[in-house]
């Protein structure tokens, strides 16, 4: 949680996650899949806006729908749009504007980047790698990308927030 930004992630059975991002006027929350990679997804496409590459998209599988996030990097700030495609399987190539809105909020990157950071160290934490892996069931838990994202979030945010560095 950071201010008017919130972000959680939550392993919710075998296999499944509560994804949930909020600002200051909406929220959206979505029970993701463990067809794909979602939280290391999630980790690398914030880690890439501290890249050359300023758009990053990736993809959450939701059974048979498809919530495809669009992070777009604009200096300091980032452009957050959900959009919403009816079946992963048959849209997965479909072009961004042909998903529903379904969320969107432009943050400080520090934020987000915080937000992530602080919502996987808590994942790990509750569950430990050995946890995580046997609820998620398809991947492991992804301690190197998290701590890239951290890496990088504690060099280049002037994060004003408290930074929990034991975990991993």
């Amino acid at each position: 949680m950071t201010g008017d930004f919130q972000f959680s992630w939550e392993l919710s059975g075998s296999g499944w996650a509560t994804c949930r991002i909020a600002d200051r006027s909406s929220e959206h929350k979505s029970i993701v899949s463990y067809c794909t990679d979602a939280l290391a997804d999630l980790v690398d496409g914030v880690t890439g806006l501290y890249g050359p590459t300023s758009t990053q998209r990736f993809s959450f599988d939701l059974e048979p729908a498809e919530d495809r996030w669009v992070l777009r990097g604009r200096g300091s700030d980032v452009d957050i749009a959900i959009r919403r495609f009816p079946d992963m399987s048959t849209c997965f190539d479909a072009p961004d504007e042909e998903g529903a809105l379904s969320w969107s909020s432009t943050q400080p990157r520090g934020a987000l980047g915080h937000a992530v950071v602080e919502a996987a160290q808590g994942v790990l934490r509750q569950h430990g790698e050995e946890g995580y892996l046997a609820k998620w069931v398809r991947y492991p838990f992804p301690v190197a990308a998290l701590q890239e994202l951290r890496r990088l979030h504690l060099r280049d945010d002037d994060c004003p927030l408290e930074h929990d560095l034991s975990l991993p």
